[in-house]
């Protein structure tokens, strides 16, 4: 008896006949992106279209073809390619879904840093206005200056009428 053939071994039995693929889902991610940017082009649907009308033109109109009229080996060729490029395509929403969620999140991160920056800024603001009320203006300085310069000359002139 084999030890994988244990029933008090715990985990499955692996079939060594079966090569392991290990691949990078970044690799993996990255090319579903681009078939499904491929197949999104209006380049690829003007020749998938050729292709399907010489196919029809070349099993219709000439004799020996290999696919005649209920055309199923293209029929086979459109669903095998439908069945590969719907999950490739799922994937590739769900990447950029998910790349959509972080920049979202970073967004939200910086629109909280900027209010709470804005915030900030509209205190200090709001405290130099009020510390500039007990400043004196130039103006301010300068009717001071008059009053006593007048205050001078009127006590000037009482020192000297007496």
């Amino acid at each position: 008896m084999a030890e994988s053939d244990r029933l008090d071994t715990p985990g499955r039995r692996r079939n060594e006949w079966l090569p392991r693929m290990r691949m990078d889902k970044d690799t993996f991610g990255s090319f579903a992106e681009s078939f499904a940017r491929l197949m999104g082009t209006a380049g690829f649907l003007f020749w998938m279209t050729l292709l399907i009308i010489a196919w029809l033109i070349w099993n219709v109109f000439f004799q020996g073809a290999p696919d005649p009229f209920p055309f199923m080996f293209l029929t086979l060729a459109l669903s095998l390619q439908a069945s590969y490029a719907a999950p490739l395509i799922l994937l590739a929403q769900n990447r950029q879904e998910a790349r959509d969620r972080v920049s979202l999140e970073h967004d939200r991160e910086v629109a909280a840093q900027s209010r709470a920056d804005m915030d900030f800024l509209a205190r200090e603001i709001a405290s130099l206005r009020m510390r500039m009320n007990d400043v004196a203006t130039r103006d301010f300085i300068r009717s001071e200056l008059r009053d006593l310069l007048a205050e001078l000359q009127v006590e000037e002139q009482d020192g000297e009428s007496a």
